[in-house]
C-alpha cells in the first residue's frame, strides 16, 4: 500500500462506500506478512514510496513465487533482481503479464498497466554507459528506475577511450534530470560526466575489467576519488542501488 491507495482507502471510509471492518480487513497485515520463509513488508511503501524489491539470489523458485504472489495480492507492483534462469522460469510460468528481462536479470510484475502508470520526477534519469559490457548493469538500473516510475534515457558506449562519442551526444545530458553513469576499467566516466552537468550524477563501478581492476575495485576507488563534485557512488555492479538513488533525487521539489 503506498500513500495514495491509503488515502483513497480513508476517502471510501468517510464516504460510507467502505464499511471500517472491511478497511481494518485490508489493512490488517501491515506492516508485514509473514511467510515463513519471508516477512514481506506492505509498509514501505507507505513509508518512503517504494515498496519491496525482492533480491533474487539464494531464494528458490518456490519462494520467489510464492513472495511476489504476496506483493501481487496486496496490488503492489513486485521488481525481482538478479534472478537465476529457474527462478525465472517459474515466475514466467506462474504470472500472466510478468516481464523478464535476462539482460537485467530482473522479473517485473506491474500494479497496473503501463499507461496507467504516468512516469514521475522532475525529468528524465539518463543511464550512461562506458562500454557494452557495462550494459547488464546499466539495464538493471533502467528496469528499477522505470518500474519506480521515471523516465529513462539510455546512452551507451560512450567511454573516455573515445569521448567524443559522449560530447556529441551532450544535449540528451542537459536535458536529464539525474544522470547515472556506469564505467569498469578504471571508472574515468563518472567525472568527465560529473565535469559536464549541472545535476546530481550517480556512479556505478562494474567489475568489467582485466586483473588489475580487481573485480571492480579499481573504478570504484577512482570514482571515490573523483574530482568532479556532484559525483555519488554506490557499490560494484549496484545498477538497482543507483536507480533508487535517482528515483530519490528525482523526486525532490516535485
Amino acid at each position: 500500500m503506498d500513500p495514495n491507495d491509503l488515502k483513497e482507502l480513508l476517502g471510501r471510509v468517510a464516504s460510507g462506500d467502505t464499511s471500517v471492518d472491511a478497511a481494518v480487513t485490508r489493512l490488517k497485515d501491515l506492516p508485514f506478512a509473514d511467510l515463513g520463509y519471508a516477512a514481506v513488508d506492505h509498509h514501505r511503501a507507505l513509508r518512503v514510496g517504494v515498496p519491496e524489491v525482492v533480491f533474487g539470489i539464494g531464494k528458490t523458485p518456490e519462494q520467489l513465487v510464492g513472495i511476489v504472489r504476496e506483493l501481487e495480492r496486496k496490488g503492489q507492483t513486485a521488481l525481482v533482481t538478479r534472478v537465476h534462469p529457474d527462478g525465472a522460469d517459474a515466475l514466467r510460468q506462474a504470472f500472466d503479464g510478468i516481464e523478464l528481462n535476462p539482460v537485467a536479470r530482473t522479473a517485473l510484475l506491474r500494479k497496473q498497466a503501463a499507461a496507467e502508470n504516468p512516469t514521475t520526477g522532475r525529468g528524465p534519469i539518463c543511464i550512461v554507459t562506458a562500454g557494452t559490457s557495462d550494459i547488464p548493469v546499466a539495464e538493471e538500473a533502467a528496469v528499477t528506475a522505470e518500474a519506480f516510475g521515471n523516465e529513462v534515457d539510455k546512452l551507451f558506449d560512450v567511454g573516455v577511450a573515445g569521448v567524443h562519442r559522449l560530447l556529441r551526444r551532450r544535449e540528451r545530458l542537459d536535458a536529464a534530470a539525474v544522470v547515472i553513469v556506469v564505467a569498469g576499467m578504471e571508472g574515468a566516466l563518472a567525472s568527465v560526466v560529473g565535469g559536464l552537468v549541472d545535476k546530481p550524477v550517480i556512479a556505478v563501478p562494474t567489475s568489467v575489467g582485466y586483473g588489475a581492476s580487481f573485480g571492480g575495485v579499481a573504478a570504484l576507488l577512482s570514482m571515490l576519488n573523483s574530482c568532479a563534485s556532484g559525483v555519488t557512488v554506490v557499490n560494484i555492479d549496484n545498477g538497482f542501488g543507483a536507480a533508487y538513488a535517482a528515483t530519490l533525487c528525482n523526486r525532490v521539489g516535485v
